[in-house]
Order: C-alpha cells, then structure tokens, then sequence
C-alpha cells in the first residue's frame, strides 16, 4: 500500500480505501472485493471538501494496524446525516485503515488535512457538502419496494409483508415537497426501517412502521444497508436542497399591446387632429406615448 503520486496529487492507498488528495478536498475510492463492507462499494467513490470536515483522527487500529479518520461536519453530509451515528465501525466512509508501520505517513496527512480545515469547520455545515448517491434508485424491503426518481417517493407493497392497514391505504407517492425529513433505523436494530417524515405532522407517528403508509420494514433479509441507507441520504439531501430553495412566484408576463388597436388608435387621433381637436404638439406627445407600446 504505497503513496504514489497522480496528475491529482497524493495518493494514499489503505486496506479498503484510496485517499487522493487534492488541493481543496479528498476524493476516496472504496475498492470492490469480497472483504470490502458492501456499503462501501455501493457508495463507489466520494469528493470530500476540507469544507466539510471538522477535523480528522489517528488511532490504534486492531491487529497491527493504524486508522486515519476523518470528521465530517455535523450537516455536511446527507449519508452520515441519515445513518445518525448506527453504522458499524468497518462502514464507516471516513475510516482509513493502514498497516501500523505507516503510522508516521497517518500522522503526516493527518496534519495536512488539519491545516486546510475552515475556521468554521468545527459548526455546523450550512448545507450538505458531500453529495449523496444519485437517484433513480430503489431497494426491497419486507413489506415493499421503495423506490426515488429524485422527486417522488414511491411505496408499492408486497402482499406476502404488508400489514392490512397499509393495503388499505394503498401503494403510496410521496413528493419530495411533501417531506421535511427522513428517519432510518438500521436493518441490524430491531425494528429497522425507513420512514418519511411528512410536513405538519409534529409530535411525530403515532403507529408503528409496520402500519404507517409513510414507512416501509426492514429485516429477513430486507432493506440491507448498503441499499437502503443510500437511498434514505438521497431522499434527505433532496429534502433539504427543496427546503433550501425560496419558492419563487412565477412572474407572468404583461399581454402584448394589439399593433392592430394602437393602429386605430392613432388614426383616430389623426382624425381629431385634421378636425383641430387636437394640437400639433398634443397629436405628437399621444403618437408617441402609443408608439413605445409596442
């Protein structure tokens, strides 16, 4: 695993990880392998800005190993917004994990880091600077198939999971404007699921997620991390950028004057001036003003 260098910058290569550095972020590669966690395949590859750090650790790794950690800002990244600290340690998408006999290279990067981090990095971010995975996406959870196209949600439930009160209600749709947040639970937690989290419904659900229609239930197999977590960061940051964005009034456009009335207009003034109705300087102020109608 050694440091090598690209038309980038620094490339520190670790056991599950690649670390290239730029000179105003990260770009980390997760490579794809049976040992690699399937979250971080899924995840493929993320631009980290110093932006959203607020800083990063060198620690004692197990079985002869050191770990460089980086600390993303709280509010700077929809995934680790959404995860809410239930992510196991070997998914972690800001873990490094190097041999010990590197640990002088850690410790040299880690400083390098700490000296591009913001004045303001230790705050929270003031929008999400890490971008989460792209939808479309989708994913099968026990009682249904979830699924985003970037601004819908849609729920379709599967008749072998879904409780009688979900069936009533029927397949849902749920627009992103609908939506002020999302709630994840993990699949390895006992009660694991997704919920939507629906404007003007404070207090939070009454039901469980196994009956509310905003939600769909994790386990057996279903709704795995790596399908699910990305899914819930993409509806997050699609929630948070509509939040973001001041709704606009749309402007509709003055009705263009008639030439054809301003046309008989005029000639009607023409006919007031030849009957001396009208001035010289009278007549030509009125031609003008309807003239810059047009």
């Amino acid at each position: 695993m050694p440091l090598t260098m690209s038309g980038m910058g620094d490339v520190l290569a670790g056991y599950h990880a690649v670390w290239e550095f730029d000179t105003d972020s990260v770009l980390i590669r997760y490579e794809r392998g049976i040992r690699t966690p399937k979250l971080l395949q899924a995840l493929g590859r993320r631009r980290v800005p110093y932006e959203a750090l607020a800083g990063v650790e060198q620690l004692p790794g197990r079985h002869g190993t050191v770990v460089l950690r980086a600390v993303p800002r709280p509010g700077a990244d929809p995934l680790m917004d959404a995860a809410d600290g239930q992510l196991k340690e070997g998914c972690d998408p800001y873990r490094l994990v190097l041999p010990a006999e590197r640990d002088t290279l850690a410790e040299y990067y880690a400083e390098r880091i700490r000296a591009e981090l913001t004045p303001h990095g230790a705050g929270p971010a003031p929008h999400y600077l890490v971008a989460a995975p792209t939808p479309p996406s989708s994913f099968k959870a026990y009682d249904g198939k979830a699924s985003f196209d970037g601004s819908t949600v849609a729920f379709r439930w599967f008749w072998t999971g879904a409780s009688t009160a979900k069936w009533k209600a029927g397949d849902q749709r749920f627009a992103v404007e609908e939506l002020s947040g999302v709630h994840w639970r993990s699949p390895d937690s006992p009660g694991g699921h997704l919920r939507l989290l629906r404007r003007g419904r404070g207090g939070g659900p009454a039901a469980g997620a196994d009956q509310d229609p905003a939600a769909v239930v994790f386990g057996r197999g279903y709704g795995l991390v790596h399908e699910s977590l990305p899914f819930a960061a993409a509806v997050l940051e699609a929630v948070r950028q509509r939040a973001a964005t001041p709704a606009v009034t749309a402007r509709v456009p003055a009705a263009r004057p008639d030439p054809g009335g301003i046309a008989d207009r005029i000639r009607h003034l023409g006919e007031l001036h030849e009957a001396g109705l009208l001035t010289d300087d009278e007549f030509s102020a009125k031609k003008a003003e309807l003239l810059a109608e047009l």
